[in-house]
């Protein structure tokens, strides 16, 4: 729910408070009704879902026939999720689906270990682990894959971080452990990977590039989060970038907000000629939907697609495999509209086509 009002999680309660005071709406509910929506047309699938609103809801509206374990009350918490997933572990399942972020993957991973085959359907801020689905249909295609014998399984990383830290623009990733997921290549996100020190000079250049060419005084530039963007910033006059966050600015040097949500995006970006500057997950390859959801899709639609810069190093792009960026904005349309070749600033004066996925 954090995303969009930037608060870069919801890990506690206080912060899931100030995400509601904000405005957010949960992601994980359409997440989920769009990963359960193609499980109907295949038959073979008995569901187990949680109560209430951690899925039962869900389920009865799409008009599924499921058992519910376990129920939830209107406030639900991480305890429920631990102890929901060693019920539905008692019941004999073949796999585990949740959805939500890194933190619900942790929860999942104290839960049932690795007793279990789990897939995460990818609905948080955080989703840095390996052991997420690129996207719902791409989930719900892994687990028929899976119920039809076709796939093995990995064991995947579960990353997290510290929330309070990476407030404050810290970015520290834990290792807490390792989940059996489905060994499907294209369908599962790879684990973040931090920019080496090396990429440095390749930033610059990146930079030098965008001073020269793309900086216009009357334009106004959304930045992304990063340190690829953060040495563009620097180029537009903001010496402390929010870097875990979305800053507005103008060509000549002019501070429009820090660390905005897209509610305090929106007014910025009306009647003026913006440009989106992005760089993508080191090692995922995501460039919209993972940590720059403020950079949303009403901010996107408001701008135009053709005024999105995707600007990454040489070695972000050599350690992508498959060779491919992705997007998962949470709005289909709009994610079709950018799929296919594009692109992609990599140096002084040097470009590559990637294909968009």
């Amino acid at each position: 729910m954090g995303g969009v009002v930037g608060l870069k999680g919801t890990d506690g309660t206080t912060v899931l408070q100030e995400a509601v005071r904000r405005g957010a709406i949960p992601v994980s509910p359409k997440r989920a009704k769009e990963f359960l929506s193609i499980l109907p047309k295949n038959p073979g699938i008995s569901l187990v879902v949680a109560g209430g609103r951690m899925g039962a809801d869900i389920a009865r509206e799409l008009g599924l026939e499921f058992v519910s374990v376990n129920g939830v009350g209107v406030e639900t918490a991480r305890a429920d999720t631990v102890r929901i997933a060693r019920s539905m572990l008692k019941h004999g399942i073949d796999v585990l689906v949740f959805v939500g972020g890194d933190g619900t993957a942790r929860d999942v991973l104290e839960a049932v270990g690795d007793h279990v085959t789990v897939l995460g359907v990818p609905a948080g801020v955080k989703v840095y682990s390996s052991v997420f689905a690129i996207n719902p249909l791409a989930a719900a295609n892994l687990v028929l894959a899976f119920q039809a014998g076709e796939i093995e399984t990995v064991k995947s990383e579960v990353l997290d971080i510290d929330e309070s830290e990476f407030r404050k623009g810290h970015l520290a990733i834990s290792l807490k452990g390792y989940l059996p997921t489905p060994k499907a290549g294209k369908l599962m996100q790879n684990p973040k990977v931090p920019s080496a020190i090396s990429d440095t000079e390749e930033m610059e250049t990146i930079a030098d590039y965008f001073e020269e060419e793309l900086i216009d005084p009357s334009r106004v530039y959304v930045l992304g989060p990063g340190v690829t963007v953060d040495t563009i910033a620097k180029r537009l006059g903001v010496t402390k970038k929010t870097l875990l966050g979305v800053d507005v600015v103008k060509g000549d040097g002019s501070i429009l907000g820090l660390d905005l949500s897209e509610a305090q995006i929106l007014p910025l970006v009306e009647n003026s000629k913006v440009s989106i500057i992005v760089s993508p997950i080191g090692g995922q390859g995501f460039f919209l939907g993972r940590g720059n959801q403020q950079i949303s899709p009403k901010v996107i639609r408001s701008v135009g697609v053709d005024d999105l810069v995707i600007v990454a190093t040489k070695n972000k792009i050599g350690m992508l495999w498959p060779r491919r960026l992705l997007v998962d904005s949470g709005d289909h349309d709009l994610d079709e509209s950018l799929r296919g070749y594009r692109r992609i600033i990599i140096g002084y004066r040097e470009e590559m086509m990637i294909k968009i996925e």
